[in-house]
């Protein structure tokens, strides 16, 4: 029987390598999914008692916010028993420079900080190496992640080194895994005064950890009470309508509907995308590799019968050929194990959160290989079963090739892989086409022909000089500063107030005069900023028009003592995730001294050279500041950025799209090569009594014509259905294009047709009188 195998697979040796590397190469693309899945479905699940920790959200009329000011925080930490530790973060991290003395030579470099309280040691449970969870009491400590810690000192204790000017190591924490909203940088504390009494100051992330969920409800309810009762003197009843929700820590990199939310995100539909192609793939493989053992029953069915004539029961032959299917599927899963490696080598990886590495997934490997064996098991069950459930007798006499039954059941499972090809590469024309969107749709300013770049503390005390400096190259036409990278994020610093009697509540976004110059953006009514208004007392507003609708804003009047100069036009400052929301720009006055000039945006002249333009900015940023290493980049790259990962999904889903209906490709090579040769006396019969070669290619297509026509059918709703799923992730969609649907059926169609057509060719120029005398 094995003999009569190996016979088999080397008569058609082709179609049999195919099937057994596209199910490896399935295999292969299928863990490869599940570790971005498990990357984004654990995300923060691995710190103790995740389920206990909670971020607190405000909740009004007009949204949900993370901001909250340090008096409440701390009342609400004091509020109940439950609340085991709470801790308060700034929602932004910054860059310090880190500054040790090695072998007699200095060695500096930058790296990023996080201002937090005390206890959010105590919230994270951090794991210390070194140090207590006591260590962010005293100020001028700071702790270091244990990665740092090496690369600064090696295997030398880091308690108590200097790295910065009055900055000490008191602590050393081990390494959060990348799927962690913490970020594994230097942690320093907030001043035990700072804020302590600002009630008007809300700059703060607010997290609690409880000693168990059950509690959650009435921390939540104490919570409400204490922060209506705080905002009682200055909204009245209104402050009887604000909330408070708690979220859990693993449900903040899910969670998208709140302002000022710094966490890493990621959309449950689109894990439920990627989790459904991963199954779909190994369906359409499994079903390759089902097809391929049913289409070999004729071939097979002589020989097993034969040995149950020889006396071979029929028990034995059956477990003998489920296991030779079973072997086949392992096989083919230690391919898999291969072109992982090989991909972890590939720009393939780039695309994935995720690192490919098989070592750090041994769960998802056992899982795999258990799927393997039970692919391997059911693909060869029916046709063992079938096989032997003949009498010999018959089975020696018969031809299963073209039974009814076996057509059937050969078309079932091909059309499930065309259902499977139709919907994956429809579902990629439209992420192309949502992706591209985000790419072209107009911002309503200029984001060509500019330079961004982050700024340190000794370029903003001479910002004048650098100003000056960049100037001195021809090409560069004006240099403006922002608080921040435009559209880059989905909200910015909220601020509240009150115009004609009523609290509104709007973003602001704090400039440079030249700012709206520099990316082209035009007043609708109203002026631009003048270098003049940096030197009154108080500041000047530029609204857009939707804070002028929405709360009947009118031009020259005062907000606090600040006045409103002009209106543009709802130009998309934050991504397209979200819609644009009342905002405005802001020139600080001379009564505040800020650091808002944390990024300079350099505007370049049409025809100059842009790669020269940036090496003259990143020479000057060295000149006046040699120990800091700069994000220098074009405003355009770094929008871009923001929409990386659904660039990255998009062509995750086109790749496996073209696997998948490769697959299904070489499940009909397979078929087709089985039934040419099952059909060549029919095929010589009508050549010889004058069908034309076209005849024969018509009447080999048509069974196929109709099977992608009712797959198609099938296919359009389920795409109709995911795809609109997944847009609602986004602010702005793509429509739902009719184009689409047809574009990606004459493709599967085309390939199909012209794979059945070259192998139904050659059948039919073969001599039939030589294809007859072999009959």
């Amino acid at each position: 029987m094995i003999k009569n195998f190996l016979f088999i697979l080397k008569r058609f040796k082709t179609s049999s390598i195919l099937n057994i590397l596209g199910l490896s190469v399935a295999f292969a693309v299928f863990i490869i999914i599940m570790m971005q899945v498990d990357y984004d479905y654990r995300f923060d699940t691995f710190h103790k008692n995740s389920d206990r920790i909670y971020r607190v959200e405000l909740v009004q009329d007009d949204g949900k916010g993370a901001i909250f000011n340090r008096p409440v925080a701390e009342s609400w930490f004091q509020s109940s028993p439950h609340i085991v530790a709470g801790a308060l973060s700034e929602p932004w991290s910054e860059k310090m420079l880190v500054s040790i003395e090695k072998n007699g030579s200095k060695f500096t470099f930058s790296a990023d900080k996080q201002k937090v309280s005390s206890g959010f040691i105590q919230v994270f449970q951090f794991t210390m190496t070194e140090g207590t969870e006591k260590a962010l009491e005293e100020p001028g400590s700071v702790i270091i992640p244990q990665s740092l810690a090496q690369k600064l000192f090696g295997n030398e204790s880091a308690l108590n080194k200097l790295i910065g000017e009055n900055v000490t190591v008191k602590g050393v924490y081990k390494d959060f895994p990348a799927n962690s909203l913490l970020k594994n940088c230097i942690y320093y504390p907030m001043l035990k005064d700072e804020n302590l009494k600002a009630w008007g100051v809300w700059q703060y992330i607010v997290y609690v950890r409880l000693d168990t969920p059950d509690a959650a409800a009435g921390v939540r309810e104490n919570m409400i009470q204490i922060l209506r009762k705080s905002l009682s003197n200055d909204l009245g009843d209104a402050a009887k309508k604000i909330s408070v929700r708690l979220t859990t820590l693993p449900d903040l990199h899910f969670t998208t509907d709140v302002q000022s939310d710094f966490t890493p995100k990621s959309s449950r539909q689109t894990l439920y995308i990627l989790f459904s192609i991963a199954i779909a793939i190994i369906a359409v493989a499994a079903i390759n590799f089902t097809n391929f053992s049913v289409a070999l029953i004729p071939r097979r069915i002589r020989s097993v019968n034969t040995q149950k004539v020889w006396g071979a029961s029929t028990k034995r032959l059956r477990t003998l050929l489920v296991t030779e299917a079973i072997g086949i599927s392992l096989t083919a899963y230690a391919l898999a194990l291969i072109w992982i490696y090989l991909a972890s080598q590939t720009p393939i990886a780039k695309l994935l959160d995720s690192e490919i590495n098989l070592l750090d997934f041994p769960i998802l490997l056992a899982v795999t290989a258990f799927i393997a064996a039970i692919t391997g098991f059911l693909s060869g069950l029916y046709p063992a079963f079938y096989m032997t459930s003949f009498q010999p007798v018959m089975a020696l006499k018969g031809s299963f090739g073209l039974s009814p039954q076996g057509q059937k059941m050969r078309n079932l499972l091909i059309g499930i892989q065309f259902v499977v090809s139709f919907v994956l590469i429809m579902s990629a024309f439209f992420m192309y086409l949502q992706s591209n969107l985000m790419k072209n749709m107009p911002l309503g300013f200029n984001r060509d022909q500019i330079i961004v770049t982050d700024l340190t503390q000794n370029i903003r005390k001479n910002y004048d000089a650098f100003t000056n400096e960049l100037k001195t190259f021809a090409g560069i036409e004006d240099v403006a500063y922002s608080l921040v990278v435009l559209t880059t994020q989905d909200t910015y610093m909220g601020w509240g107030s009150k115009y004609d009697g009523k609290d509104i509540n709007f973003q602001c976004i704090p400039v440079a005069p030249s700012f709206l110059q520099v990316i082209g953006i035009k007043t609708n009514e109203g002026r631009d900023f003048k270098d003049d208004d940096k030197l009154n007392r108080h500041g000047k507003y530029i609204f857009n028009e939707k804070a002028r609708k929405e709360f009947g804003l009118q031009l020259n009047t005062m907000i606090d003592s600040s006045e409103i100069i002009g209106f543009i036009p709802d130009v998309q400052f934050t991504t397209f995730y979200t819609t644009p929301t009342p905002m405005a720009f802001y020139v600080w006055g001379t009564e505040y001294n800020t650091n808002w000039k944390q990024y300079a945006y350099i505007k370049v002249s049409a025809g100059s050279d842009m790669r020269e333009a940036i090496q003259h900015v990143q020479k000057t940023l060295s000149k006046l500041d040699p120990d800091w290493t700069f994000n220098v980049r074009f405003f355009d790259e770094a929008i871009q950025n923001v929409y990386q990962k659904e660039q990255h999904l998009t062509l995750l889903i086109t790749l496996f799209s073209a696997i998948a209906i490769l697959i299904s490709i070489i499940g009909v090579f397979g078929l087709i090569i089985f039934e040419t040769a099952y059909r060549r006396k029919e095929i010589s019969i009508r050549r010889v009594l004058g069908s034309s070669i076209m005849e024969i290619l018509t009447l080999f297509n048509k069974t196929y014509l109709i099977l992608l026509g009712i797959c198609f059918l099938i296919a359009c709703p389920i795409t109709y259905y995911v795809i609109s799923k997944w847009l609602e992730n986004f602010a702005y969609k793509t429509p739902m294009y009719w184009w689409v649907f047809l574009l990606g059926g004459a493709i599967v169609l085309l390939i199909t047709l012209l794979t059945v057509s070259v192998q139904s060719y050659q059948a039919a120029v073969k001599n039939p009188t030589k294809a007859l005398n072999l009959e």
